[in-house]
């Protein structure tokens, strides 16, 4: 089975093709192409929804070209258009929505709408030659970490899925993007405050880590926020060294909140596997104090975390969910939904 992924849903405009055969546990990725408007976001210190939307139109047919291009095929050799429905921004969403609605009713093929939290679940279903390809085994437990999204996921198995739970509020990829703001790091703020993070002491501030032994799986890190921006206030200037401190005792207080959730419900559902997605996923530390934190107290779980590329948002982790979750809509019944969620 080849399908053409499309993804919109924020500011990327991505398009790939992934080659499945029968029930393989991972599939073949034969094109993925990304075109972003980050530059123009960066200058305003964060995503602007029209800026975003109105470069995904000039975008869209020229990557999904691209992708075809480069995987030696004709849209005709197409046999299904994976595209994400939500949640995301709505002028985005809809650039990508009705451009696979269009190619539906042409081609006569079907769509397969998916859930843009699917896709960072499913990068981890990508064959990598750079990876280890093992088989994830069920049920498996994903983290989704990104700018707008923290949850916790049990896969069950292809098709059954269980929130367990999610942020009440801020994110933890936005949480850091706004201590960038306020530290005056340019936007995207993450991979600099993991940058500043190596050279400072991640002990110098003991920054609160909420709902850390909460009952539940929920996540916040607002209240983080609020005691960074307290702690940079409180000082007569704010030098190098007192940026560097404070990323990497921000850093650290957010992957201790990851970590201690991802292992409490591993262990309560006696899982298998253990899925890392999401932009955050990227973030080295939490990579490696993740595993070591798996090899003490879940030795036989193993730990799945896709290449760098897939970690933020592409067609290709979209590709990958809707071949494994085939949830066929005709065209006129698909429609982009920007608050969609897990129910």
């Amino acid at each position: 089975m080849i399908i053409l992924g499309i993804e919109t849903s924020c500011d990327e405009t991505s398009a790939a093709i992934i080659e499945a055969l029968g029930n393989n546990s991972k599939v073949n990725l034969l094109s993925n192409i990304i075109a972003t408007s980050l530059s123009f976001h960066t200058k305003t210190g964060g995503i602007i929804p029209e800026v975003a939307a109105r470069e995904q139109i000039k975008y869209i047919i020229p990557v999904i070209n691209e992708s075809l291009t480069k995987a030696n095929l004709k849209l005709s050799n197409i046999d299904a258009i994976a595209v994400t429905i939500g949640p995301g921004l709505i002028g985005s969403l809809l650039v990508g929505v009705e451009t696979a609605k269009t190619f539906s009713y042409i081609l006569q093929k079907p769509i397969i709408s998916v859930n843009h939290l699917f896709g960072h679940m499913y990068a981890n279903f990508i064959k990598d030659e750079n990876l280890e390809n093992k088989e994830i085994q069920f049920p498996a437990l994903s983290l989704i970490v990104s700018g707008g999204h923290t949850d916790l996921v049990l896969i069950k198995e292809h098709g059954k899925i269980e929130w367990l739970g999610g942020t009440r509020d801020d994110a933890a990829g936005e949480a850091l993007d706004k201590i960038g703001r306020l530290l005056g790091l340019t936007y995207p703020a993450g991979p600099l405050i993991e940058s500043l993070a190596k050279k400072g002491d991640s002990k110098k501030y003991n920054f609160p880590r909420p709902l850390i032994t909460s009952n539940d799986f929920d996540f916040s890190f607002s209240g983080l926020k609020t005691a960074v921006l307290r702690q940079v206030n409180s000082l007569p200037s704010l030098t190098n060294i007192d940026m560097e401190n404070i990323c990497a005792s921000t850093q650290k207080a957010i992957i201790d909140i990851l970590i201690a959730k991802t292992i409490k419900a591993a262990k309560k559902y006696s899982v298998k596997s253990i899925l890392l997605g999401g932009g955050v996923a990227a973030n080295q530390t939490l990579k490696d104090e993740l595993k070591q934190k798996i090899n003490i107290d879940l030795p036989s779980v193993d730990l799945f975390v896709p290449n760098k590329k897939f970690c933020t948002d592409n067609a290709a982790m979209i590709a990958t969910a809707g071949f494994f979750n085939q949830q066929i809509l005709p065209w006129k019944k698909t429609e982009a939904n920007p608050q969609l969620y897990f129910d």
